[in-house]
């Protein structure tokens, strides 16, 4: 049997080999934890974790609301709601300097409530916003960029994957996660829509004012479109801030409504149901062969006693505790730009974790912090997973360099954000600190 230490620099190698050619992130962080924990600890105990973690990992209760959330996506999205969203932002904003970029921004946010997912988020919006805004002559690259920022906004507007994800591995209260994300993410959107005004107000050849007329009537009449998001909205959240239902069963709940909303527009067929079941079940699985592959990983760094060594020579540093937030936000900056942000997660966390919360960091702050990290990560150089969506979903003609300089502002508006949420913790523990 190797030393931990020897096993640890060789899991890493074969960890940095798997992601470099390509091997799926869940397979690499799977593959190499079972390889790990097979050179230090035996061949007995690797195997029993191939037995035992997928099925503890998709038989958990919590875990369970990540399907059903996925699904009330789906089901929304056939319902229509974007569409009806992307139509009242667009009569109330349209006319204003940098208004159509604004009404996609809001109604991005507002569609995250019902979503929970950055890569549905953008694939939606990008082929309903893209063609409309260059259309009206918008600077392709500001269009790209305000799409690809945008999407990320359902990483913190609950219901959040992320959160769930990051709730499960921390032990932390799902219920408090997704409650906390809530004004983070309405004031991630409305720095987003100041930011695109500003821009628009200095170069207003990059944003045109539409030379089109909505009456008072036309604005009023768009809002009926709104009352689907805004019933599952109340319908999951209110739930849960009020403490009628837990998260899985709040999933539960939003599904139905989303599948009532669904008929009740009378798009609801034979063809709907198997489509949106088939996305869900995509999705879903992606999302957990990467929790499995991670969770095995996070085995052998606990098993092998890796964990602890790390966390006692880091704390062994006697640093200052915005030293560790700043490694800590560095590491999930550069982490970033090369893999998805649950695989940093389930990565990173059984490390990170102890040791942010013994130098006296609160956890579920920590835990939006980490969401708005993964947020960046989602527009960032050289992967930028949604600039990538957006670039590949686009029915207008885009280079990856064109989406990449269109995110640029954003990213400066995500880091004046994040330095707020930072010095005023206060925004993030507000109405958690509410709940009963």
């Amino acid at each position: 049997m190797f030393d931990p230490a020897i096993s640890g620099v060789i899991v890493a190698g074969l960890l940095v080999f798997f992601l470099t050619t390509g091997v799926h992130i869940g397979v690499a962080l799977g593959l190499s934890g079972f390889l790990g924990i097979f050179i230090t600890i035996g061949e007995r105990a690797a195997v029993a974790q191939l037995a035992t973690v997928p099925f503890s990992t998709t038989n958990s209760f919590t875990l369970a609301v990540i399907p059903l959330f996925i699904l009330m996506g789906s089901l929304a999205t056939q319902a229509g709601l974007t569409k009806d969203l992307y139509k009242a932002a667009y009569n109330w904003l349209g006319q204003i300097a940098g208004g159509l970029a604004m009404a996609t921004t809001l109604a991005s946010a507002a569609f995250g409530a019902a979503c929970g997912s950055t890569i549905v988020n953008a694939a939606v919006f990008t082929k309903m916003a893209m063609p409309e805004m260059t259309k009206f002559g918008y600077d392709k690259r500001l269009s790209a960029g305000c799409i690809a920022a945008s999407g990320t906004l359902a990483s913190l507007i609950p219901p959040s994957i992320l959160m769930i994800i990051y709730a499960v591995i921390t032990e932390q209260s799902v219920a408090r996660l997704l409650v906390a994300g809530l004004i983070p993410g309405l004031m991630s959107a409305a720095i987003y829509m100041g930011g695109i005004y500003l821009v628009a107000k200095a170069r207003p050849d990059l944003a045109p004012i539409p030379d089109v007329v909505i009456t008072r009537r036309e604005k009023w009449e768009s809002l009926k479109g709104v009352w689907g998001i805004t019933f599952l909205f109340i319908l999951v959240i209110g739930g849960i801030y009020l403490g009628f239902f837990v998260p899985t069963y709040a999933g539960a709940v939003g599904a139905f409504g989303a599948f009532l909303i669904v008929a009740a527009k009378r798009k609801m067929n034979a063809k709907v149901l198997i489509d949106t079941f088939k996305d869900a079940g995509i999705t879903t699985s992606t999302v957990f062969i990467i929790v499995i592959g991670g969770i095995i990983f996070a085995r052998f760094l606990t098993y092998t006693g890796l964990v602890g060594d790390i966390s006692d020579w880091m704390l062994a540093l006697e640093l200052s505790p915005i030293a560790y937030l700043l490694g800590f936000a560095l590491l999930y900056l550069i982490l970033g730009m090369l893999i998805d942000p649950i695989a940093i997660m389930v990565m990173t966390l059984p490390v990170m974790f102890p040791i942010m919360t013994s130098v006296g960091y609160d956890p579920i702050w920590l835990g939006v912090i980490a969401i708005k990290l993964a947020e960046i990560s989602l527009i960032t150089p050289p992967v930028g997973l949604n600039v990538y969506v957006v670039r590949s979903a686009s029915p207008v003609p885009l280079r990856l360099e064109e989406v990449f300089a269109g995110v640029t502002p954003f990213l400066i508006m995500d880091f004046l954000t994040l330095s707020m949420l930072i010095a005023f913790p206060s925004i993030v523990l507000f109405l958690p600190n509410l709940m009963n």
